[in-house]
């Protein structure tokens, strides 16, 4: 893939499925050298690693994009992301792996930081649905509740990581790895997986011209799917090994992440770069991702998922799917 867009300069369409098909098997490793990690920290640090390195390939995206003058796509991007981790990942690691047991302390925490962070979306959204959303007003308004969110993510980070407990050495299975090989793991998959992003926001535009699609949809489900692969991957992976806790962990972090870390930092990076990211989104993305922080609550707030309920979630994304493509651009 990296051959054919750096290399041979192959045509968008190509690029763009090549790219799209080789974050499955960087998803995959991922999602197993997580695994082994959290074997030496737990569920909840475990969680919070795997959603910190998947999005960090997010961020990389949506810095792209706003450099190709794409504030649109950057928004569609960050909300589909929200969306799909937290129903269409969390759902498939319930119903594919069987449910089971979740931290609901964490969890509970996390949705209603996500519900806060969609709540605060609405302050540069709403002005920004007449008249340009891009405008600087709009910025100069995003810069407080960037900075809120911020405040947020490092209160909720420090909350559920203080309260670990590190499981006992003598109960890991003797195949795990060295705490040292899965954090290098972690790395070098992330590092790959940003140059595989680079390029398929690189051919984003042909994409779309040649599937006629509209660039709002292409932005909110298919970069979003495939820009969170990792998360995806390894939420579901790990569940079907039978570790609900962690895939619902890793899920409902990294859900949360793109609402408090990856959006505001994106939008605070990109005054720097002259082309500020206004965080007004349009009211379809407002509504799903309201809606799924509410669908999440509702499935983990008794501490166990059941199988039924991960159709259930799986279901509610498709409707949000359906939305996006009746709603178009701008």
């Amino acid at each position: 893939m990296l051959v054919a867009h750096y290399a041979l300069h192959a045509n968008g369409t190509l690029v763009f499925a090549l790219s799209a098909v080789a974050l499955i098997p960087l998803a995959f490793v991922i999602g197993e050298a997580t695994e082994h990690v959290a074997e030496h920290t737990g569920s909840r640090i475990g969680g919070f690693l795997n959603a910190s390195f998947g999005n960090a390939p997010e961020l990389l995206i949506a810095l792209f994009a706003i450099s190709a003058s794409l504030p649109d796509v950057v928004r569609g991007t960050l909300a589909g992301s929200v969306v799909s981790t937290a129903l269409l990942v969390l759902g498939a690691a319930i119903a594919y792996g069987g449910g089971g047991g979740v931290d609901r302390s964490s969890l509970v925490l996390q949705v209603c930081v996500l519900a806060a962070a969609v709540g605060l979306f609405l302050v540069p959204s709403i002005p920004g649905w007449t008249g340009d959303p891009n405008r600087h007003s709009l910025y100069l308004l995003t810069l407080p509740v960037a900075a809120v969110l911020l405040v947020l993510y490092v209160v909720m980070t420090t909350r559920n990581l203080r309260g670990t407990e590190r499981p006992d050495a003598s109960e890991r299975p003797a195949e795990t790895w060295t705490m040292r090989r899965g954090l290098a793991v972690l790395a070098l998959a992330t590092v790959a997986t940003a140059f595989v992003s680079d390029a398929l926001v690189g051919s984003l535009d042909r994409f779309v011209d040649a599937l006629g699609l509209s660039q709002f949809f292409v932005a909110v489900v298919i970069v979003a799917l495939v820009g969170n692969a990792a998360e995806h991957g390894g939420a579901i992976v790990t569940a079907r090994r039978g570790n609900s806790g962690l895939g619902a962990e890793i899920a409902v972090s990294s859900a949360t992440q793109v609402a408090v870390l990856v959006a505001p930092v994106v939008a605070l990076l990109s005054g720097l770069i002259g082309k500020g990211l206004t965080l007004s989104f349009r009211p379809v993305e407002i509504a799903t991702m309201g809606a799924a922080a509410f669908a999440v609550a509702a499935v983990i707030l008794d501490s166990r998922a059941r199988r039924w309920e991960g159709y259930a979630l799986l279901g509610g994304y498709a409707l949000a799917v359906v939305a996006y493509g009746l709603s178009g651009d701008r």
